[in-house]
């Protein structure tokens, strides 16, 4: 069943994916007499401004290089604005790129949709036994592929070494080192120990799975987020704050935390590959050395970490198909991928390029790709990225003392149940 759209909504866009005239450029995605490729492709970039956009708007112009008469249009969209953003456009049929970057869980619902063109036997497509199994499982839905995996995370905590040797201390294995560390830290230093993102559950998600919750059980089709293990999640990350070892916020929590962790106001934070090199842009981070990276801690029930990443898509009513499609085949090739995990430190989605030695000897990358391979998947189904925003409500509620792990859990889980007809 397909969700957030009617039935005309629906008919029009199965008319745009069968047409290819729905793209904002209308000089068409002709290939020349000689087969070469031409026309504008304009592509919506998701990256992080000031840092990862350099990298990938100068593989743009290199695509661009190798195909003169092809046209990029960059676009870099703000990550939190571009799920509604190209839904809206998609819907609509005007404005919509005809390439986007999808975080990996946008996948699987602009698919159900009808806004993305199938991939399977398109120049899109290389290589395809190439990628990692759970990167290329979110790219798949009804049985067809409708994104190629472009980059691939999880997180980790980082710290300042030198403001753990200060205080005396080791890195945290377990939430409750995290919790005495943090205050023996504040204690002998002054230093905040954590800073815990509060505006954006996919942070909750390494505390959720360390209690052995999840948010739903896909196979069963039960809601979970509100079982025993999501309540005990909620209290950790209350008693974090509660307690003083953890500062947060409701607002800007990104920028925020970085800031504090590269001015060297906090001691760690837990974070991912795509914050490597705006870190090191930091005063506290001149010397990279300074820069400590560890598994999540623990919870009750063990080390979890959230699988991340992103796709390229293909929007269904592109007027450029042919470019659009040797577009995201070049910029997830194994050579695009090697460029961005040696400039970026972002790990690949291909099994060859973790073999080739400039990407064999990046540590970052090296730290990261055990944690990936063993990153808790989330479920596959279109609405997962529509699990988010139910529960950052509540958890912001948590943290802030709003309301009560047991409050927050169950109104995430109500929410959940109407989202997800039919689930128990």
């Amino acid at each position: 069943m397909r969700r957030g759209i009617t039935a005309a909504a629906l008919a029009a866009t199965l008319v745009l994916a069968a047409t290819a005239c729905g793209t904002d450029d209308k000089s068409g995605g002709a290939k020349s007499s000689g087969g070469e490729l031409s026309g504008t492709v304009t592509w919506w970039d998701t990256s992080t401004v000031g840092s990862e956009d350099k990298v990938f708007k100068k593989l743009a112009e290199d695509f661009e290089k190798e195909h003169p008469k092809v046209d990029v249009k960059y676009v870099n969209v703000p990550f939190g604005d571009a799920q509604n953003k190209f839904k809206n456009a998609a819907q609509s049929g005007s404005g919509a790129p005809d390439v986007i970057r999808s975080e990996v869980a946008w996948t699987p619902e602009f698919a159900d949709l009808g806004y993305l063109a199938p991939l399977d036997g398109t120049p899109a497509l290389k290589d395809e036994k190439d990628f990692l199994g759970q990167a290329a499982a979110s790219t798949r839905y009804g049985g067809k592929t409708y994104a190629v995996p472009q980059v691939i995370d999880s997180m980790g905590i980082f710290y300042n070494k030198r403001i753990l040797k200060d205080a005396g201390v080791e890195v945290p294995g377990t939430v409750e080192e995290l919790k005495s560390v943090s205050k023996t830290v504040k204690e002998r230093t002054g230093k905040t120990g954590l800073y815990l993102r509060g505006d954006d559950a996919y942070w909750f998600l390494s505390f959720l799975y360390g209690e052995g919750g999840n948010l739903v059980d896909a196979g069963s089709r039960t809601v979970t987020v509100d079982n025993a293990a999501g309540v005990k999640a909620m209290t950790v990350v209350k008693d974090l704050v509660d307690s003083g070892v953890a500062k947060t916020d409701a607002t800007d929590g990104f920028e925020n935390m970085q800031t504090a962790f590269k001015e060297g106001e906090v001691a760690m934070m837990i974070n991912g590959p795509w914050a490597i090199t705006d870190t090191y842009g930091g005063p506290q981070f001149k010397d990279r050395t300074n820069l400590g990276i560890a598994p999540v801690p623990a919870g009750s029930a063990g080390q979890g970490a959230p699988q991340g990443g992103h796709n390229l898509a293909v929007y269904a009513g592109s007027g450029n198909l042919d470019a659009s499609y040797a577009f995201t085949e070049y910029m997830t090739s194994a050579a695009s991928q090697a460029r961005v995990a040696e400039e970026l430190n972002l790990l690949p989605t291909r099994t060859s390029v973790y073999a080739q030695p400039d990407v064999a000897a990046n540590e970052i990358v090296g730290f990261f790709k055990p944690v990936v391979d063993k990153a808790v998947e989330r479920p596959w189904i279109p609405e997962t990225g529509s699990l988010f925003a139910p529960l950052v409500t509540e958890y912001t509620k948590v943290l802030t003392g709003q309301t009560t792990p047991e409050q927050g859990v169950t109104a995430t889980g109500d929410a959940y149940r109407k989202l997800l007809k039919g689930w128990k």
